[in-house]
């Protein structure tokens, strides 16, 4: 008897015991972060941004008003995540005009950007300059994606909308333990920028603690500015010359003109399906979409509901089938404006068949399997970035993943406008083999470039029935963990049939073909799980993902439910 057979049998009990799932966090019960409602569902990680999107929704607007509102309000409440400082994705259903489209905000190199501005004369990669400082910031694209958005689709006075953002700015909210925790682990960098020290820390540097009250003046007048004008004084006038004054100060390459010629891009999204569902989700130059899909087309080959989702055989097989889409991530993605990404191959069932042959249901993977020969160096990964969910009864969806990418980005505010500057210049590949942040290798195709993107793993995602109506749209921050933590609600939902709930607060686990372990989170496999996937050659390491999904499923009877992820500070609100 194969190990294969031995571990469908040794796992079966897997089927009828108990679903590992993370605890909610301490202090608040599940109604804290679930909810159905009849009309319209919220869910965003921060209390603030959910009472933003409801404002908006309550004077009149539509969804769309309400994502308009969520995403200054979270680039408020969330400043070490996101902000107007940075950019991102938003998927858009807009049911009356039929439309589904992916709208890139993402951030985009200077003018003065080149392959080897992270490197240092002997060639190696120089990490600090592509974390800390001007150097580290790309052209933000928050404000004209929201600009952009509104335009086509919003109702309301765009003001009114800044308006919740400007409020939580001016009054401040109490630091939460994430933010806390932030604070705490990024105070060193934090403390080299005197316009950065001045709001986050006191004055001996030590951080600002959790229940103190974080007040954002300046970015209260910087939001005011762009109630008033909408883009033009962030691309065009006082605002693009402050951050760009600032950029010189601290040697970074954003000038006037690079702001002034930022460029929203809206994007034919990517599609897959999954057992006669379909998926939609984000195209290149985020490498999100793709890899879900590639990853559930290999696992389509796969009787995983037989297996159980937390057996020993269902998470090796998942797990391959990550490793080998972080390894095609490697190789070929990258901003497709630049460099040609074989997405119709990489999508396709056949490719998925062809990769499923390979995996052995006797023995992991190892990184030796893909001849790619990469830099193996990587580098501590911490949590990042947002996301929020909005959807109506209409069947209209929202589904945005912003960020600043690390914590508190590039740690440098630019002066007298309170906006934290990002570091997405880190998600760019140094050089062939590099890797940034969250450890991700990266390839030709990824290397900068002058107004190039740089690659990206948020996966904002809508998800439908064979009918083609709205079933589920969610998404989540945490870097490369993003893809991987979205696939496997999807997969809770659709293949193990669960409650959204329970798909939501599972326990999750990721692959990323280096390092060359399985992390899971809290509260980690069964013993005897994690026995037999040690006894096929999978390394086990426990560590939490830093998702945050936020999701939203509209029910067989009609209703909304919403779930903010149980690991986080969110909050899910219906009406």
């Amino acid at each position: 008897m194969s190990k294969y057979f031995l571990l469908l049998t040794l796992t079966s009990c897997a089927l009828v015991s108990p679903l590992k799932q993370s605890s909610v966090v301490k202090g608040k019960s599940r109604t804290d972060y679930e909810s159905y409602a009849k009309n319209f569902m919220i869910s965003t990680q921060g209390v603030g941004t959910t009472k933003a999107a409801k404002y908006a929704i309550d004077r009149g607007g539509n969804i769309f008003d309400a994502a308009i509102a969520a995403s200054f309000a979270i680039s408020v409440e969330r400043p070490h995540s996101t902000g107007i400082g940075g950019g991102g994705f938003m998927m858009i259903d807009h049911v009356e005009s039929k439309t589904k489209t992916a709208f890139d905000f993402r951030e985009m190199a200077p003018q003065r950007a080149h392959s080897k501005m992270f490197l240092n004369e002997d060639g190696t990669q120089d990490t600090d300059r592509s974390l800390t400082g001007g150097l580290a910031s790309g052209v933000p694209g928050l404000v004209a994606g929201l600009v952009e958005v509104h335009k086509k689709y919003g109702s309301l006075p765009f003001g009114d909308l800044v308006k919740p953002a400007i409020d939580l700015a001016r009054k401040g909210f109490k630091i939460y333990p994430g933010l806390a925790k932030a604070l705490e682990a990024e105070k060193d960098r934090l403390c080299k920028f005197e316009s950065s020290k001045k709001i986050f820390l006191n004055e001996d540097c030590s951080p600002k603690k959790e229940g103190e009250v974080l007040i954002q003046e300046d970015l209260a007048k910087t939001l005011e500015l762009i109630a008033s004008d909408k883009n033009q004084s962030f691309y065009f006038g006082k605002l693009a010359k402050k951050i760009a004054n600032s950029q010189a100060m601290h040697g970074g390459l954003i000038t006037t003109e690079d702001m002034a010629q930022y460029v929203v891009k809206e994007r034919k999204p990517i599609e897959g399906t999954y057992r006669g569902y379909k998926i939609v989700s984000m195209p290149p130059p985020s490498s999100g979409g793709t890899h879900i899909i590639q990853i559930l087309n290999i696992l389509e080959n796969a009787d995983l509901r037989s297996m159980g989702p937390q057996s020993s055989q269902a998470i090796h097989l998942t797990s391959s089938a990550m490793q080998m889409a972080f390894a095609d991530r490697a190789e070929y993605m990258g901003d497709n404006d630049y460099s040609v990404v074989p997405l119709r191959t990489l999508t396709s069932k056949q490719y998925a068949k062809v990769l499923y042959n390979k995996i052995n249901p006797d023995l992991a993977l190892e990184s030796k399997d893909f001849p790619i020969p990469f830099n193996k160096i990587f580098l501590k990964e911490p949590d990042h970035t947002t996301h929020f969910t909005i959807m109506d009864s209409k069947g209209n969806i929202v589904s945005s993943t912003q960020t600043i990418n690390g914590w508190f980005g590039s740690a440098v505010v630019a002066e007298g406008t309170g906006i934290v500057m990002n570091n997405e210049m880190d998600d760019f590949a140094s050089h062939i083999g590099g890797v940034n942040l969250f450890g991700a290798i990266g390839g030709k195709n990824n290397l900068v470039h002058p107004k190039k993107r740089p690659l990206s793993s948020m996966s904002p995602t809508m998800v439908y029935t064979e009918k083609g109506k709205p079933l589920m749209a969610l998404g989540t921050p945490s870097g490369t963990r993003i893809l991987t933590c979205v696939m496997q609600t999807i997969l809770n939902v659709l293949e193990y049939d669960m409650e959204l709930w329970d798909a939501v607060s599972a326990t999750r686990y990721h692959h990323q073909w280096y390092p060359e372990y399985i992390r899971v989170g809290d509260p980690g496999f069964e013993p005897y799980v994690e026995k037999q996937l040690k006894e096929l050659g999978h390394k086990i390491v426990r560590k939490n993902l830093g998702c945050s999904i936020q999701a939203i499923k509209l029910e067989s009877d009609g209703k909304l439910h919403g779930v903010s992820d149980p690991r986080g500070e969110g909050l899910s609100l219906g009406f």
